[in-house]
Order: structure tokens, then C-alpha cells, then sequence
């Protein structure tokens, strides 16, 4: 089991989890797996650090602060496929099932 390819991956801040889907090296290209990762395991394993993505739920609504999307939060890819490997390692029973695309 290695996790070779990321093929999406979104941060969902509002439930604090990161969605993903990747494929494995035995996977062939119609089949991808989907998961969902809560950032407390991203954190467990060292790739966040002091992660507290409701830094700015207080402020007020007139500062109109405006953020992309994209800078609220990001992981490399490399760094994404490192977690994964490490993640599906010590928790294997959780390795999502291939789906066919």
C-alpha cells in the first residue's frame, strides 16, 4: 500500500476535516478512494502545527477582512501523500475501498 497520487483534496473549515481522493500504486487509472480526514491527525502527525483555523470568528464583520479560498489553508502535495502513507500505515483498517470512476 502506497499512496502515489493526489487527486483532489479540499479543507473543509467548517467541520475542520480535509477531504480527499488519491490513488494507490496498485490502482489502475478507473479507480480512485475518497476520504475524509479530521485536522486533528494532520496535526498528531506533525504536518500542522498549531492548527486553529477560527482565528478570525471574533473580529468584526466591518473589517470586511477577504481571504482566497487557497490561502486559508494548504498543504503541499508531496506533504499530502507523505501524511497519507504515514496515516494508512498506523491506521490501516481505515483505508477506504477502491471506487470505480
Amino acid at each position: 500500500m502506497e499512496v502515489i497520487e493526489i487527486i483532489s483534496n479540499f479543507a473543509n473549515k467548517d467541520n475542520n476535516v480535509l477531504e480527499v481522493e488519491f490513488r494507490l500504486r496498485n490502482d489502475d487509472e478507473n479507480t480512485l478512494r475518497s476520504d475524509t480526514i479530521e485536522f486533528e491527525y494532520l496535526n498528531d502527525f506533525g504536518y500542522i502545527t498549531n492548527l486553529n483555523l477560527d482565528i478570525f470568528e471574533d473580529i468584526d464583520d466591518d473589517w470586511e477582512l477577504d481571504f482566497e479560498d487557497d490561502e486559508d489553508f494548504f498543504i503541499d502535495e508531496d506533504e499530502l501523500i507523505s501524511f497519507l502513507n504515514e496515516y494508512y500505515t498506523v491506521y490501516n483498517d481505515r483505508l477506504p475501498d477502491a471506487e470505480y470512476i
